[in-house]
């Protein structure tokens, strides 16, 4: 029995979108592939804002956040902790030799701009690295009101992890000024997992070409090279490109504006039932719009509760590393209903006899 993935990512796929993943195979440098390429690029502007550059990569969104700092970080990057996945950066840093300071607030806490706006100010950085949602927690950081602090910075390049979010949250991406935001196929867009989105402006292209030992397989001017052949630089995922296509047409059937709407009812559902029953993990007025992070204040054994759930074709996740048991999250993203998450609810109602 297929249970039904509320957990944040891989996401559960509709067996239309599945059913894409079937399409036979073309070639990869075919007239039939870049149209396809084409289309996809122009249908990711829309649904993301952007006239920026559209990179499409066969990888997880680790593989971008590793571009990003082989790509960009010159001198040195500020990085920005809050949570397991925020942290990745600095390790994928560190592990590419490149100079860094971190930002780090507790586990469930944003980090406050406030905070990033003293470190730039000093002039040692000229990149930040920050991410948008912090799946391990369900803290949503405050991209908006860093928008506007970056205006005073226009020498750093901005990274940002939107992994567990784009699609679902709403990103007006040259609104915002990001000079580079990646995301992942398995969460919000609801698609199988093994391709990464990226946005890149021309001021990180720009510093990408000072940028020495930029790799192999995530050289921006490698990708930026074949992306002005509307291909990619190796041969992609190519089922996923056609599941992709036609996922991202359903997205703009829907309306990016009435799918965030969609993900927040979602979320504000669920947080007034976990307020009810439990606590909400992250600080008031950070909360993710996409996966809801849940304080076990109960002391219930979450594994147990999930194996309950299994035999009803659900299953939700545990707290992610030292949060295991003391939290467990619920994913309301990419295709999911509100009369599915409702019913999810009520299935963990009874299981616990609240």
């Amino acid at each position: 029995m297929h249970k039904k993935l509320f957990i944040p990512g891989p996401t559960e796929v509709r067996d239309d979108v599945l059913a894409k993943l079937s399409t036979r195979q073309i070639g990869h440098r075919s007239k039939e592939f870049q149209q396809l390429y084409t289309s996809i690029v122009e249908k990711l502007k829309k649904v993301l804002y952007t006239e920026k550059t559209i990179l499409l990569s066969t990888s997880s969104g680790t593989g971008l956040m590793e571009m990003a700092t082989r790509n960009f970080i010159g001198k040195r990057a500020l990085s920005t902790i809050c949570g397991a996945f925020s942290d990745r950066w600095s390790k994928i840093a560190t592990a590419n030799g490149k100079e860094f300071d971190a930002i780090e607030t507790e586990w469930g806490k944003h980090v406050p701009t406030d905070e990033i706006d003293k470190a730039l100010a000093t002039g040692k950085y000229d990149s930040l690295l920050y991410t948008a949602n912090e799946t391990s927690t369900g803290v949503r950081n405050p991209i908006e009101e860093l928008a506007e602090v970056m205006k005073k910075y226009p020498d750093v390049v901005w990274c940002v992890d939107a992994v567990s979010a784009m699609g679902g949250d709403l990103y007006k991406v040259d609104e915002l000024g990001v000079d580079f935001i990646l995301a992942s196929t398995q969460k919000a867009f609801a698609l199988p997992s093994g391709m990464a989105i990226g946005v890149v402006s021309d001021k990180a292209i720009e510093r990408a070409k000072q940028v020495p030992n930029r790799g192999y397989y995530f050289d921006l001017m490698t990708f930026l090279k074949y992306c002005a052949r509307n291909q990619t630089p190796t041969t992609p995922v190519i089922p996923h490109f056609f599941a992709l296509d036609y996922q991202l047409s359903k997205i703009l059937d829907e309306g990016m504006e009435n799918r965030y709407n969609r993900h927040l009812a979602m979320a504000e559902y669920v947080r007034t039932w976990a307020k009810q029953y439990f606590d909400l993990f992250p600080e008031p007025g950070y909360e993710s719009v996409t996966l809801t992070a849940v304080a076990n204040t109960r002391g219930i054994n979450v594994a147990q509760l999930n194996e309950k759930l299994g035999e009803r074709g659900k299953t939700i996740s545990n707290g992610y590393g030292n949060l295991k048991e003391k939290t467990f999250r619920i994913a309301h993203m990419g295709d999911l209903t509100l009369d599915e998450i409702k019913e999810l609810l009520n299935d963990i109602e009874e299981i616990l006899g609240l």
